[in-house]
């Protein structure tokens, strides 16, 4: 009944060509803008009628317009463009709904079409923390560190696979039966990992880590009360006094967030280099170079992994080198920097505790294969680390900055550890939230003392840590 549409419309600025979701070649455009409602999209209830009509409505939608043609107008045209064919469907098919409901349906298609199908209802909420969708029925959310099932589901897994794969294709890498593995990100930052059948048992997992579009700054994490007033200002003094920092935590503690805030007191002057795996820190100075890694290719070639981009990014006449997170070989690259004159150089890794930070780092390098004496390696970790900084996420889903502990040296084959702030659990009010305060642990001039007074912060350094001896926060 519907023969091919031309749009015509003049194009403004072209876009990558979107498709049918049930299994052509995609590329999405914007994501259209969504409608306010009091209600969150995502726990708008959809019957199994509201599905079946939807998927003859898109049917009929793809065999009515230019694909080619839609793909050249900005995100707005497009989609009053599918507004005025959705329309003529709904009436030429007598399909009987209320306005507010095909109002619904041109949303859910025109992200569909456009953007990310029924992940953009999700996507456009800053409140949320992770999406994690578990096959075609149940998806997931975090809000305020708590999981919740949401009503949000796709047609089918292969619409989830479809939309997975127009995800990573946006940065260039794959997931399909051959390579079902992929880490990516959106073009917000967000992090996304899909993994794929055979190795998902029920329809591909996907998990996305999102990015908030306003970035957090340790003024901020001191009003939610992730730190103290005086622990913050002690984390602006490490990162203003090039301190090398390794900042530890479990996954969800705010360990990125914590590294993106310390390089807020980066000097605009700094040649700073990003290593990571999918690109999602934001430094704001004028003279960042990212580097992110590389999968292989359909042959099993080319891979560029996060020890190449470190051993590289040495040449590149770095001041500062940001490891968006060790996790292997790649430890003993960034200990050599730290210590061969790129002070101030940050990084992250999955531990605990400092101590098991350490012995994390430790392993890492032994993971390498480098055939060194233990005592060898622990020295090398003791010149190179000054600060590590613990982040965690309690069982209240609040996330706190638990320890800022220095690296003091080594006795004989130990390492020595200093705490200079703690965060101690208290009590537990009646709503189940944890309350507990950060201290001081009394240190009355830390490691870094002399490296404070190059850099004329002893003064600063000095009061936050008399300061939080008088007044710990509560």
């Amino acid at each position: 009944m519907f023969g091919k549409r031309s749009t015509g419309a003049a194009a403004a600025t072209p876009r990558p060509a979107a498709s049918d979701d049930r299994g052509a070649t995609a590329r999405a455009a914007a994501p259209p803008a969504q409608p306010a409602r009091n209600e969150p999209a995502s726990e708008v209830r959809r019957s199994d009628e509201y599905y079946v009509t939807k998927s003859m409505v898109f049917g009929a939608l793809i065999e009515a317009i230019d694909m080619s043609q839609l793909s050249k107008l900005d995100a707005e045209s497009a989609r009053e463009e599918i507004r005025d064919i959705v329309g003529e469907i709904i009436s030429i098919k007598n399909v009987v709904m209320s306005i507010a409901e095909q109002e619904d349906m041109l949303d859910d298609i025109c992200n569909d079409v456009l953007g990310y199908g029924p992940l953009e209802p999700l996507l456009a909420r800053d409140d949320i923390a992770d999406i994690m969708v578990n096959g075609a029925t149940r998806t997931f959310i975090e809000v305020k560190g708590k999981i919740q099932l949401t009503n949000i589901r796709f047609r089918d897994n292969a619409q989830l696979m479809n939309i997975c794969q127009r995800i990573v294709s946006q940065v260039g890498r794959r997931v399909d039966e051959s390579s079902p593995i992929c880490d990516a990100r959106l073009a917000d930052g967000s992090r996304v990992n899909v993994i794929a059948p055979p190795l998902a048992l029920d329809g591909p997992a996907l998990t996305i880590r999102k990015f908030k579009k306003d970035k957090l700054t340790l003024d901020q994490l001191i009003g939610f009360g992730a730190i103290s007033a005086e622990g913050g200002e002690i984390l602006k003094i490490i990162g203003r006094v090039r301190c090398n920092v390794l900042i530890s935590g479990g996954t969800g503690s705010g360990k990125t967030t914590l590294l993106n805030c310390l390089t807020n007191y980066i000097d605009d002057d700094e040649r700073v280099i990003t290593c990571e795996d999918a690109a999602e820190l934001q430094l704001q100075q004028a003279h960042v170079v990212r580097l992110e890694t590389r999968p292989p290719n359909l042959e099993g070639n080319g891979a560029i992994n996060m020890r190449d981009l470190v051993k590289n990014c040495l040449r590149m006449r770095p001041e500062r080198i940001i490891v968006g997170e060790v996790r292997g070989p790649e430890a003993f690259d960034l200990l050599q920097a730290m210590n061969t004159g790129h002070d101030g150089s940050m990084g992250t890794l999955h531990a605990n505790s400092p101590r098991e930070g350490l012995s994390r780092l430790e392993s890492m390098i032994t993971m390498g294969g480098y055939s060194l004496p233990a005592k060898t390696i622990r020295e090398m970790i003791v010149s190179s680390v000054d600060v590590i900084i613990q982040a965690a996420r309690l069982r209240d889903g609040s996330r706190r900055i638990t320890h800022i502990t220095e690296v003091l040296g080594l006795e004989g084959d130990v390492v020595i550890t200093q705490d200079l702030f703690l965060f101690e659990i208290v009590g537990e009010d009646a709503a189940g939230k944890l309350i507990g305060r950060h201290r001081s642990t009394g240190i009355g001039r830390p490691r870094f003392w002399e490296r404070a007074r190059y850099y004329g912060e002893e003064k600063r350094l000095a009061a936050a840590l008399d300061a939080s001896e008088e007044r710990p926060k509560h």
